[in-house]
């Protein structure tokens, strides 16, 4: 789990077989390669690179993905939802770094994630274009609501008189 400029780390051989204790490590350059020594380390004793698991904490894990990406590092970032939702069902309310980075070690073993795929620049403008057209059209739907309702306390029989309050006779009114 990685969160502000530290991360927790908890490795694990197979879903009850936990590697090592809960470690921090910050977002340096030499934290990092000592991150990777220990992905190495874990590579030698399995016989495969282990999969990184990820919760999106905004932009704190950005250097760590970029890190990542760098080295040709697979990695699974996952919604903080997602998170949220598998620790909410854990009878253990106890809220620490380490037991956050635990559950979803945990979390890893139940589902089916699929490690991130970097997007192209056009899916991504995409994406930001249909989220702000969301945007827009959230605030025309709130602006119509924000209008009828002022016209209904300033003329309440308006509504009457028309039928569609935005068609052209209407507004020409």
């Amino acid at each position: 789990m990685w969160q502000r400029e530290r991360a927790q780390v908890q490795a694990f051989l197979n879903k009850s077989k936990p590697y090592g204790k809960c470690s921090s490590i910050k977002h340096t350059r030499e934290e990092l390669d000592y991150f990777i020594g220990f992905l190495k380390e874990i590579e030698e004793v399995t016989g495969k690179m282990p999969m990184i698991l990820l919760e999106s904490t905004g932009h704190y894990h950005t250097p760590v993905i970029q890190y990542l990406e760098e080295l040709g590092v697979q990695y699974i970032l996952l919604n903080p939802i997602i998170s949220y939702q598998a620790k909410k069902s854990s009878l253990r309310k106890v809220k620490t770094d380490a037991i956050d980075a635990y559950q979803l070690c945990v979390l890893y073993y139940k589902a089916d994630f699929e490690p991130h795929k970097i997007r192209g620049i056009q899916l991504l403008d995409l994406r930001n274009m249909s989220r702000q057209q969301e945007i827009v059209t959230n605030m025309y739907v709130e602006a119509k609501l924000q209008f009828h309702n002022i016209l209904d306390q300033v003329f309440p029989e308006y509504q009457k008189v028309f039928g569609d309050l935005f068609s052209k006779v209407s507004l020409l009114c």
